[in-house]
Parts: C-alpha cells; structure tokens; sequence
C-alpha cells in the first residue's frame, strides 16, 4: 500500500521547538496529567502535510483534544497517515477551514483554548491573516491564546539575508505573499482584543508569536 505520508523536512525539525513553547505556553510542562482539568481544546488552521499535529498529539496525551484544519483538502490524506502511524486518540480528522473567512469556520465562540497557526501568514493573502485574527477573537475562550510561528519582519526590516531573499522569492510567486510586519499583527490583533503577549525567538530565524484574549 503507497505511504500517503507527505516529506516535510523543516516540519520535522521544527515541532520540537514549537512543542516546547506550546508547554510553556499552556501550563503543559509536567510530565504527568492533572485528572481535575479538562483537556484543552485546541484548533490548527493550516495543518500542512499532519507531521505537527500527530507529534503534538502523541506528546501531549489526554491533555489536549485536537481538530486541525487546512485550505487544501488534499493534504487531507497525509495528514490521516500522521496519525495513524502515531495511533493517537485525541485528534479529530482534518476538516476544509479557509482562514479568510472566519464567518464560515463552524466552531463554537469561545470554545477553544488554543488556536495554532503554522507557516501560514507569509505564504498566503493578508486576507487570511485578518481572518485569522478576527476568528480567533471569537472562537478563543477568555484567557486563551493564538500562537503563530514563521518568519516575520520587524519594525519594517526583514532580518538576515536569508530572510530577505526568502521574502523575494515568496513575492516573485505570488505577489499578495510575503513576511509580514509584528507590528502590525500586534496592531490587528489589538483591534481584536487580542494581546501580544511574547515573541519568542526560534531556530532558523523564525518567531513564535503568543496573542492571549
């Protein structure tokens, strides 16, 4: 039988780094459960190829309940294979979620704790991103976060080289891509109620980006 599995090589490099600031982020660094809470729920939107939300899910056990989401419904089956090879019990199966329209998300207002964005915001339309911000302030329950991880300008600089290049290369695709300014996400999400609460350096000269609620 064909391995539906999709490669995804900076993927498989980056959900330890993205896994330690998702614990820290949620209170999720002891390693065992506290039966007395719920287990959080949690929203992907841009679930790629499934490499993240099957390390996430197998790492985090009973503490979380996962639904990712993605635009592209034929990463659909990847992201099935994920996790059926980590043969976790606490992930839904993927689901279509353009991220542009958050009037059309059919997930409950304030039910979601977590709401985790991944290389999404610089290889899409700004429209995604302010559909993300919007959809994010109604769904997250109050004190929940939205996490987001890539690439990132600062200030209006683009920082080092090869973040620029990457940038050019992004718009020389498609011109509505690109990085985007933290400034302005911080201003977006500030119109939202949302707050940046941190920005956290990660490796290969990407961010994550902590907004609470």
């Amino acid at each position: 039988m064909a391995d539906a599995r999709i490669a995804s090589p900076p993927s498989e490099r980056n959900k330890g780094p993205i896994l330690s600031v998702l614990r820290r982020t949620l209170g999720l660094e002891a390693a065992t459960t506290d039966q007395e809470h719920s287990p959080l729920t949690v929203l992907e939107i841009a679930c790629g190829t499934g490499v993240h939300a099957a390390h996430f899910c197998s790492e985090l056990g009973d503490r979380v309940r996962w639904t990712p989401t993605d635009y592209e419904s034929t990463m659909f089956a990847s992201v099935e294979a994920y996790l059926a090879e980590a043969k976790v019990s606490n992930c839904k199966s993927p689901r279509l979620l353009d991220a542009s329209k958050p009037d059309e998300w059919q997930v409950d207002a304030q039910s979601v704790d977590l709401l985790l964005n991944i290389n999404m915001i610089h290889i899409s339309p700004i429209a995604a991103t302010e559909g993300l911000i919007v959809g994010a302030s109604r769904v997250l329950k109050s004190g929940g976060v939205l996490v987001t991880y890539g690439p990132y300008m600062v200030d209006g600089v683009i920082s080092p080289d090869s973040n620029v290049a990457f940038d050019q290369s992004l718009k020389s695709r498609n011109p509505a891509w690109g990085l985007r300014d933290i400034a302005w996400l911080a201003s977006l999400a500030a119109e939202q109620q949302l707050t940046l609460e941190q920005v956290i350096d990660m490796p290969a000269n990407n961010k994550c980006l902590v907004f609470r609620k």
